[in-house]
């Protein structure tokens, strides 16, 4: 096809979850308490520590940083979505959309370096305890905070800037309830096959950096716990990075199975399954994993809230 009879797409159409057409009204309250409980989550924790001088410490400073994160995370797709659900806005701008997907892959980005940043400070603290106050101070704390918010949103300029390269010439529909990269590129009618290739590498890139030093860190802490005389003292250690551990599987297992795959899944039900699990219930959860797991924030919280009066 000649370039003269192709129609620039100026805009793209958000499908949603349209074989779920007649519970719209349903699924937008469901998001909606989602949506609202999560940011209400992350906003408690991070007043909680910021109030409390006994969580003033890395672990919780990191939290504090973790929560903030997931908060614009969901902010990024869910606002939208519930526009979709209630009044049938699913269509977005080509600027927008490009946006949107800087937003939440930086972000997304972002995270696999900020869980990484934590699970070095678990090691400091449980491989290294009599160094860790001296080596964990606030300029170190301060730099891998930094470091992480900004490596992610840098990483996801190697995908942007080669999805702002792509022609889109129509059709423009995506079934995704937010703008994707996979959906994306099966949209364009440019070839994509280096984008794909050099995509899956940016993406495997950041997975494998975060990734590895997590690993390397809990062999190292599991070494250590194995060695702990009795079990008791063993559960004691492990259980203070016992949340971050299910944290960092829930959300490297959905983000692998999207993007660290050389193609997508066939099965875009499936793909948008894990999408909201990802993107919507794991920002619902982890405050949730942490706040129970940590009796520091449960004793902070409680002390927040103002006591019950007499009967």
């Amino acid at each position: 096809m000649s370039n003269s009879t192709e129609t620039p797409v100026t805009e793209f159409i958000l499908l949603g979850f349209p074989e779920l057409c007649r519970l719209q009204g349903l699924l937008f309250g469901l998001f909606l308490t989602i949506y609202l409980a999560t940011v209400l989550e992350n906003l408690v924790i991070v007043v909680t520590i910021r109030a409390s001088h006994q969580l003033h410490t890395p672990m919780c400073f990191f939290l504090a940083n973790l929560s903030v994160l997931e908060t614009l995370y969901t902010s990024v797709t869910v606002p939208r979505l519930l526009a979709g659900l209630l009044v049938w806005a699913r269509t977005i701008s080509f600027s927008g959309c490009l946006t949107q997907l800087f937003l939440f892959l930086s972000l997304g980005s972002s995270e696999c370096f900020l869980l990484a940043a934590m699970a070095c400070d678990r090691y400091l603290a449980i491989c290294r305890p009599l160094r860790y106050p001296a080596t964990m101070n606030r300029k170190l704390c301060l730099c891998l905070a930094l470091s992480a918010w900004l490596g992610g949103f840098l990483a996801s300029f190697v995908s942007m800037a080669l999805i702002s390269r792509l022609r889109f010439c129509g059709p423009n529909v995506l079934n995704r309830f937010f703008c994707d990269i996979s959906p994306l590129r099966q949209l364009s009618c440019s070839d994509t096959t280096a984008v794909e290739v050099l995509d899956f590498a940016a993406a495997l890139a950041v997975l494998a950096t975060s990734l590895l030093v997590t690993m390397v860190s809990y062999a190292h802490i599991l070494a250590t716990v194995l060695r702990i005389p009795g079990w008791a003292g063993r559960r004691k250690a492990f259980s203070t990075c016992a949340s971050h551990l299910v944290v960092v599987a829930t959300f490297y297992a959905a983000t692998i199975f999207m993007y660290a795959r050389p193609h997508a899944a066939h099965s875009f039900d499936l793909n948008k399954l894990v999408s909201v699990i990802y993107s919507v219930v794991t920002p619902l959860l982890n405050p949730i994993i942490y706040c129970l797991r940590n009796r520091d924030i449960r004793e902070a919280l409680a002390k927040l809230l103002p006591a019950p009066g007499p009967s």
